[in-house]
């Protein structure tokens, strides 16, 4: 036997394996799975947060990358006057803004060239403009408001990164400081913040038409969603017919100056409708440019200064006693001796009159007169005269700020109390109230609200307060006030006959009464059939001419005279061939004073 065949006999004989079946789930296997199930698990959850708990997220994020509203610019409505003419328009402007992230990400202030010609366009230094940008986070901040387009096309050609315009528009007043105080004006988001400007907001303002569209990426239109209209600004049309608030205010503005008062104010209403047809004050100012003008110039004193008017409510206690009876137009009141004592306090005129009628009660402006009228009827007779006259409460016009005067309602009013509100002291009206009352007695006897605004074919009730014979009896008193021997014998206008009354109140002070003076002169024209009321008030003239009659009748004369003949009212005077030798002396006077025709 071979050694090969020997040690194959020596080795043990191996069996063969049995077949093993391989194992499905391996801890490997089981990581796998465990991974991709927690995966798709975490993608369910997702998608059912997403479409059933938060379905709008994604979509509102969509839609801020490719839906836009679109606005149509809408300016605002025109002011008129009675006639058409512009008083308020809307120009087109541009607003400088930026987006400070953007300039940062093309690191834009780094070229200081274009932002130091930037600051000097603007009137700004280089530190204050780039401050404004200097926060990255920021996406939007108005860098100027309201710039010229002139201005606007040198930002444009500028071409900083992230530097935008914007469409806006500025109000623009064209008459100035002639009717500011009237019209008001409006902030830099053009709303109304003074005046008509103001109390007509709402119905000057207009909301745009407004469209949601849909955009490609390259910022092409591709769908249109929805679109909403708008709301049209509408138009305001004043009562003010522009003429006579020019001619008004160049005559008030010359005698301010002239007479170096504090200020003043005119009223000119037609009387037959209540609508005023000028309201001025001085000092005024600029509309257009309100940098550095101080608040007491923005103040519209016509109708929140109130002031007592002295004699010029001196026909009032002449319609009580014609209106109760206890006088009547012969009736004839003893002065003498030119003063009397009235609960221990004393009524006195500059001189004793003796015995005088109701036209020279008027006429020289009586104390004595007007407190016997007043004692001579009841009190309570009296007080509501002062009502009924328009000397309380406001006068209809609506206009912001409006003052309703000061009368203090009493249970109890001692006879000197009574005697001294006779001659326009114990009580304060604004220049307003005092014109709406010299509308009543040119109206007849019926009261009006006055307005400002015109009306839509709205037609208001008169109000009957006095007789038509008492009405046109005063006015025919007063007429006497501007003849010869009167105490406004410088309000008269050549071929017109005039009626008015002067008053000239001391201002009150802590104790009593100071030194300053109002002056004011309140008159109609023409007697024959009035058809104006114009009121004029100097506050505070200094130097030698303190007495209405010299101050404030000069300007009611010249305020009248033009007023008339820009409405071609007829002449009703005795001597019309004096009114072409009227116009010469204003005019010289005009040149005289150094007043130009510069309203």
């Amino acid at each position: 036997m071979s050694n090969r065949a020997a040690n194959r006999m020596a080795k043990p004989l191996k069996q063969a394996k049995g077949t093993q079946t391989p194992r499905l789930v391996q801890w490997r296997f089981l990581t796998v799975l465990a991974a991709v199930s927690l995966v798709f698990t975490g993608l369910a959850v997702r998608a059912a947060y997403i479409q059933v708990v938060e379905p709008d997220m994604l979509i509102k994020q969509g839609d801020n990358r490719t839906i836009r509203t679109r606005e149509r610019l809408v300016h605002r409505g025109l002011i008129l006057d009675r006639n058409g003419q512009e008083l308020a328009v809307s120009v087109p402007v541009k607003a400088i803004w930026a987006d400070p992230k953007i300039i940062h990400e093309n690191n834009a202030l780094a070229d200081t060239r274009r932002w130091e010609a930037l600051a000097e366009v603007l009137g700004q230094s280089l530190e204050e403009l780039t401050a404004q940008v200097e926060d990255p986070k920021r996406r939007f901040v108005y860098v100027q408001r309201q710039v010229s387009p002139a201005m606007a096309n040198y930002v444009k050609q500028l071409k900083i990164p992230g530097l935008h315009l914007r469409n806006e528009s500025r109000r623009y007043y064209p008459t100035g400081e002639v009717s500011a105080h009237l019209i008001g004006f409006t902030d830099v988001d053009d709303r109304g913040i003074e005046g008509i400007e103001r109390v007509y907001d709402e119905h000057l303002s207009g909301t745009p038409d407004k469209r949601r569209i849909r955009r490609d990426a390259k910022g092409r239109q591709v769908e249109l969603l929805s679109q909403e209209k708008g709301k049209e600004p509408l138009d305001i049309q004043l009562t003010i017919d522009q003429r006579i608030q020019a001619l008004a205010y160049r005559e008030l503005k010359q005698a301010v100056q002239y007479l170096k008062a504090t200020s003043g104010s005119a009223v000119v209403a037609d009387v037959h409708t209540g609508e005023l047809l000028a309201l001025v004050n001085s000092p005024s100012f600029n509309p257009n440019n309100r940098h550095n003008v101080s608040a007491h110039r923005i103040r519209n004193r016509a109708i929140t200064d109130t002031f007592e008017p002295g004699s010029s409510v001196k026909p009032l206690a002449v319609i009580g006693a014609l209106e109760f009876g206890s006088a009547n137009e012969q009736t004839i009141i003893d002065t003498n001796p030119g003063w009397m004592r009235v609960g221990g306090s004393i009524v006195q005129d500059s001189h004793n009159y003796g015995k005088v009628d109701l036209i020279e009660i008027i006429k020289k402006s009586s104390n004595m007169g007007t407190s016997k009228l007043a004692l001579s009827i009841p009190k309570e007779h009296f007080i509501d005269l002062y009502h009924s006259m328009g000397l309380v409460g406001d006068t209809g016009t609506n206009m912001l700020g409006e003052s309703s005067g000061i009368f203090h309602d009493r249970h109890r009013w001692s006879d000197f109390e009574l005697a001294t509100l006779s001659f326009g002291y114990g009580l304060s009206v604004t220049t307003l109230q005092l014109a709406r009352m010299y509308s009543v007695l040119g109206n007849g006897g019926y009261k009006l609200p006055l307005s400002i605004v015109k009306s839509s074919g709205h037609k208001v009730e008169k109000e009957r307060v006095l007789s038509a014979n008492t009405a046109q009896a005063i006015v025919e008193m007063m007429e006497h006030v501007v003849l010869p021997g009167g105490t406004g014998t410088k309000a008269k206008v050549p071929g017109y006959r005039v009626a008015g009354k002067t008053g000239t109140s001391r201002k009150a002070v802590a104790g009593g009464y100071g030194e300053e003076y109002v002056n004011i002169f309140a008159g109609l024209a023409p007697v024959s059939d009035p058809q104006l009321a114009v009121v004029i008030m100097i506050n505070e003239p200094s130097g030698d001419l303190y007495y209405s009659g010299d101050t404030a009748a000069p300007v009611f004369s010249r305020v009248m005279s033009g007023a008339l003949q820009m409405l071609n009212v007829p002449p009703d005077g005795r001597d019309v061939s004096s009114i072409a030798s009227h116009n010469k002396e204003t005019y010289e006077s005009q040149e005289f004073r150094g007043g130009k025709h510069d309203s």
